[in-house]
């Protein structure tokens, strides 16, 4: 070989080792910014119960495996047991938000600022906005209803979604003959005839499941208060940071109150209310919630 030959051979041996070697850093580099961001992102601030953050749990109304619309009498929906049936209304009481991470550390919203009423008929309620620590944050507990103790409460410490003076007929959610707030308001129309609340036939093809009752205050009475658990681990941790908004969505798959572990045909029971049969009914409402995802 001659010593031209060499020399080219040298050159371009040196050249290829550079240029490998500069792909080295470069790659060394991008492993390294996404590894650091990776990181930051998993890596919570210090707990700290004085420096709250937005946080957010939507409530996505659902009936099975179809979107939640009213009085659609072209395609109504159907049961477990085959009852076809329209949806007129469906309202309900969020409480008591809390969260807690893996580490065990809990957080209870404060209570003035824990109450929601989520409307299905109004998307601007779908979502309980509240203010945590920055946290990642495992589970989400909340109250399906109001408790006992707000329930029990002066009218001046019961005002906004609690007011009990809000019209019934309209939507209220206060029950004036039994002092008392109805937790979970649904309503609609079947093929059945419907009784009214002393068992007569009202010649109405309706039905209400109007639930309610924190157990008494002089006595103990119906409690159908439910405290609701969510795992987040799943389908999502929620990274609460004061710089952006961290929400939770809840798929609430309101057919479970028919389909639920005590499930039930709407032409045996088309109404409850405050009465034992409620209690079954209530047992079915913790099954609706269901977690989606996370948004971050």
């Amino acid at each position: 070989m001659s010593q031209s030959s060499a020399t080219t051979i040298f050159k371009i041996h040196f050249i290829m080792n550079k240029i490998l070697f500069s792909y080295t850093i470069i790659f060394s580099a991008v492993v390294l910014l996404f590894t650091g961001c990776k990181k930051e992102e998993d890596t919570a601030p210090e707990f700290n119960a004085s420096i709250l953050a937005p946080f957010s749990v939507e409530f996505d109304n659902i009936m099975g495996d179809r979107t939640l619309t009213f009085n659609n009498s072209a395609a109504p929906y159907t049961n477990a047991a085959g009852e076809p049936f329209t949806v007129s209304m469906l309202q309900y009481f969020i409480s008591n938000i809390k969260v807690a991470t893996a580490e065990g550390k809990e957080y209870a919203v404060t209570q003035d600022s824990s109450y929601f009423l989520i409307k299905s008929s109004d998307k601007a309620t779908r979502f309980a906005k509240v203010r945590v620590p920055e946290g990642n944050y495992t589970r989400l507990t909340f109250t399906l209803g109001v408790d006992s103790l707000r329930s029990t409460m002066g009218i001046d410490k019961r005002t906004g979604v609690l007011d009990p003076a809000a019209d019934h007929d309209t939507g209220g959610m206060y029950w004036g003959w039994n002092s008392g707030y109805i937790f979970f308001r649904f309503e609609g129309n079947s093929n059945v005839i419907s009784n009214d609340v002393n068992g007569d036939p009202t010649g109405k093809k309706q039905f209400k499941y109007h639930i309610g009752g924190f157990g008494g205050y002089s006595a103990p009475t119906i409690n159908n208060i439910k405290t609701i658990s969510i795992d987040l681990t799943t389908a999502g941790i929620a990274r609460v940071r004061k710089d952006r908004q961290s929400n939770v969505h809840l798929f609430v798959d309101a057919m479970k109150v028919f389909n639920g572990t005590n499930s039930f045909k709407i032409a045996e029971h088309p109404t409850a209310m405050f009465s034992a049969f409620s209690v079954g009914v209530a047992g079915n409402l913790p099954q609706m919630f269901k977690h989606d995802h996370t948004e971050n």
